[in-house]
């Protein structure tokens, strides 16, 4: 069909009654062998069987593309099998509701419409199938059509390597690989009648990113997150009691909106350093350091109390050698905790504090999927982050405290760096307002903010939400992790896929 003027295509599921106009595309699609088709009884059967996996596009009224398919119990065949075996020698006695792969056992255009791209809506309608069915893939076995034509210099891997480069076109290959489909392995003897490949083929597979293993409704992780992000009003305390009830009552009021994190800044319980303002300021923050473990044992109660993980903001300790360290802590709603000691020490901490970095670098399974905390002068070594982000990390919280605009403008435009290239949501939360009571926390600048990558799905400009500067607030944000799935495997870029690993690595050191 050479002209494509007032033409009327649609696609929609294969019906017996197509059999007469299936079986002429059949015949020319596969003239060059010989013309293989399927027969009546065959296409009754799968219809029957399977009406939702049969498919295939008319133009004007006329079918002309068609794409078969069956579910199957992938583990009963494995990587090693044949096409007979996997169709049951054309009886489709394996086709299995409960299987968890959908295995395209046929696709085929009129070579008349191959133009009209016909092919694509097959495959994308199959790709939404197995989506709808939570299928963990598709696969199939692709013929190489050409192969016969450079078999005599090429093995079939080095045919599959040039054609995967673009040195050679391959129809079938080709045009899988373009479709996102990823090449498992080569297949011997898959198909006897398939002269042109010399009974090779490839065993292809595209993986549903949205797939869910069963499992109890209690137990199955969200895609859709929210985030409370508190922006902190530094302020006199009198005592130990008042700042609890502070805090008390912004994880209340974040807990009200149903929210699963609530993230405070870095060094909040900083107004009981007052009393100590007569020492020096290293000795003062040893002093605020003992009320971490009290703080950390209301944060824990917070949490199981209010049903939210709590990202503690961050507050000092001192470690088993006597060193002062910066550390956040992770408290679940299950009652568990886990801790993460700031790795990078600024200038400032290291000579007027005293503080050392710590050295463990890890992400945290939470209920809401895989989440990386780091504190402030962290976020602006990219180097952690994705140390991180190789771990699984979704979203990545930043408690900080920053004293200027531009230190602020540091750890902003580095946490939205980090969103960008690793793929990930990024919140960061400060601290604003002044401590005129308490040395070297004179003054602090914050606008807290959630930051995503930067493609169709997420904003222009790459920020959630952000909230009014330096103003005492919170700040309420959903974020979607299929969105990042769906980023990783069909992003405008894909920048954690993309690197180049044959030139460079990133490993971390320590373990």
């Amino acid at each position: 069909m050479n002209d494509h003027k007032d033409i009327r295509v649609s696609l929609r599921n294969l019906e017996i009654d197509d059999y007469i106009h299936l079986k002429e595309a059949m015949l020319q699609a596969y003239s060059d062998i010989g013309g293989l088709h399927w027969t009546q009884s065959q296409i009754e059967t799968l219809v029957n069987l399977f009406p939702q996996g049969q498919l295939c596009v008319e133009v004007n009224d006329v079918v002309v593309a068609c794409a078969l398919s069956i579910i199957i119990d992938y583990k009963k065949f494995g990587d090693r099998h044949t096409y007979n075996q996997i169709t049951g020698n054309d009886t489709f006695s394996t086709h299995s509701p409960d299987g968890d792969i959908l295995y395209g056992i046929e696709v085929f255009v009129h070579p008349d419409y191959r133009g009209l791209r016909l092919a694509r809506r097959l495959y994308d309608a199959r790709k939404e199938l197995c989506e709808s069915l939570n299928l963990r893939a598709i696969m199939a076995g692709g013929r190489m059509p050409n192969y016969k034509k450079h078999s005599k210099e090429l093995t079939p891997r080095q045919y599959l390597n040039k054609v995967e480069i673009k040195e050679i076109y391959d129809p079938v290959l080709t045009f899988q690989i373009s479709n996102g489909f990823q090449v498992k392995k080569i297949l011997k003897n898959y198909l006897p009648e398939d002269t042109q490949s010399l009974e090779f083929a490839t065993l292809l597979q595209w993986h549903n990113i949205y797939y869910e293993k069963e499992e109890s409704p209690i137990n199955i992780t969200k895609s859709t997150v929210r985030l409370g992000l508190v922006q902190w009003q530094m302020r006199s305390h009198p005592n130990f009691d008042s700042l609890i009830e502070q805090i008390e009552f912004f994880v209340d009021s974040v807990s009200d909106y149903s929210s699963d994190f609530i993230l405070f800044p870095e060094l909040i319980n900083a107004p009981l350093m007052a009393p100590y303002n007569n020492m020096g300021t290293a000795e003062a923050m040893r002093e605020l350091a003992k009320y971490t473990e009290p703080l950390l044992d209301k944060f824990k109660s917070f949490a199981v109390s209010y049903n939210i993980n709590i990202i503690t903001g961050s507050m000092p300790i001192i470690n088993e050698k006597g060193s002062l360290q910066n550390v956040s802590y992770l408290c679940h709603r299950s009652g568990e905790v886990d801790e993460y000691r700031k790795v990078h020490i600024t200038p400032n901490e290291r000579e007027t504090w005293g503080m050392v970095g710590g050295d463990k670098i890890k992400v945290f399974d939470t209920d809401c999927g895989k989440i990386g905390i780091v504190v402030c002068y962290d976020v602006e070594f990219p180097e952690l982050i994705r140390l991180l982000a190789d771990q699984g990390m979704n979203i990545l919280f930043v408690p900080f405290l920053t004293d200027t605009q531009n230190g602020y403008m540091r750890v902003r435009n580095c946490a939205m760096a980090r969103a960008v290239e690793n793929e990930c949501y990024v919140a960061i939360a400060g601290c604003v307002g002044n401590l005129p009571k308490v040395n070297n926390m004179d003054i602090q600048y914050a606008q807290s903010a959630v930051f995503t990558p930067s493609d169709f799905a997420f904003p222009t400009n790459s920020i959630k939400a952000e909230t009014t500067p330096n103003t005492e607030m919170t700040l309420i944000v959903d974020v979607d992790l299929d969105l990042l799935k769906e980023l990783h495997s069909h992003g405008s870029v894909r920048i954690m896929k993309d690197r180049r690993t044959d030139l460079y690595e990133l490993r971390l050191k320590k373990e």
